[in-house]
């Protein structure tokens, strides 16, 4: 079971990152996907996820309406467009799933495999 997040990089305040998150070893299709940011010095703090049917999604306050998460199950991956990015969106993003097949988790506690993290460095 592995995951990797990736799709980071640097970008100016305003511009746009899309974050893949592909599955290998298992089919993603069954599990809900959630998406992850750390700064340094802070905790990490949910940011959004997506049900295993793609029919329910979530978003931190700090995501609505510039943060989109879709899946492909096709592709065994789950994506988050960010657009609009601003300077506190700076983190290591990582994404995460349950090891429960189509259970929904209602907290970071209830995710139990984690990809690698990918760097977002927006600049102002």
């Amino acid at each position: 079971v592995q995951l990797q997040a990736s799709g980071g990089g640097l970008v100016q305040a305003g511009g746009s990152l899309r974050l893949s998150c592909a599955a290998s070893g298992f089919a993603l299709r069954y599990y809900a996907v959630g998406w992850f940011r750390q700064a340094p010095g802070k905790e990490r703090e949910g940011v959004s996820s997506i049900s295993s049917s793609g029919g329910s999604t979530l978003y931190a306050d700090s995501a609505k309406g510039r943060f989109t998460i879709s899946r492909d199950n096709a592709k065994n991956t789950v994506y988050l467009q960010m657009n609009s990015l601003k300077p506190e969106d700076t983190a290591v993003y990582y994404c995460a799933t349950p090891s429960e097949r189509l259970w929904y988790p209602n907290s970071v506690d209830e995710y139990h495999y984690w990809g690698q993290g990918s760097q977002v460095t927006v600049s102002s």
